[in-house]
């Protein structure tokens, strides 16, 4: 494997990881907002 192989292979493993660890993260923020809806506070108190 060439330097500009092992290159182009590092950056697709690097962007695929970053997109992958996003869409995972974005997976837990919407449990996390089905779990713990947000509530308006009432404007009396």
């Amino acid at each position: 494997m060439d330097n500009w192989t092992f290159g182009i292979t590092m950056i697709i493993v690097g962007m695929g990881g970053t997109i992958l660890t996003m869409w995972v993260l974005s997976l837990l923020m919407g449990l996390l907002r089905k779990l713990f809806p947000y509530k308006k506070e009432e404007a009396g108190k």
